[in-house]
């Protein structure tokens, strides 16, 4: 099964990438706690597709130019995924933008994301939030 979790976030990351939100959301499962990083713009935990799209997706397609998430590398854990890569954008209102590296770890169950945690340096993003 763990294949087949890890070919469901390499089309996750790619669908993102895309713009294809719609097919993201698909893969969480109706209950799925969401964590982003305190220092991230959006940190909190968040539960459920909808609440997911509305407090961060959604925030990063409008706040944010060309915010991109480049996966590197994929690393298959059993029922955890771990996917590791880098953030880029440019924060709208500040002009200025970011990169930063990530982790992201996935809980996959049933072939649906469960959890997913958020691991960033938040200081690289904060620069581009104030002028």
């Amino acid at each position: 099964m763990g294949n087949n979790h890890l070919q469901m976030m390499r089309e996750g990351y790619g669908n993102f990438a895309k713009g294809n939100i719609p097919a993201v959301l698909a893969i969480f499962d109706s209950d799925i706690e969401w964590t982003e990083a305190a220092g991230f713009p959006y940190g909190g935990t968040y539960r459920g597709p909808d609440e997911i799209n509305r407090e961060v997706f959604m925030k990063l397609g409008t706040e944010w130019d060309g915010f991109s998430v480049k996966a590197r590398e994929f690393l298959d854990a059993g029922e955890k995924i771990v996917v590791l890569g880098q953030y880029s954008g440019t924060y709208k209102a500040t002009g200025k933008s970011f990169e930063a590296d990530f982790a992201h770890v996935w809980t996959v169950r049933g072939g649906k994301a469960v959890k997913f945690v958020q691991y960033t340096d938040t200081a690289l993003v904060q620069e581009a939030l104030y002028k």
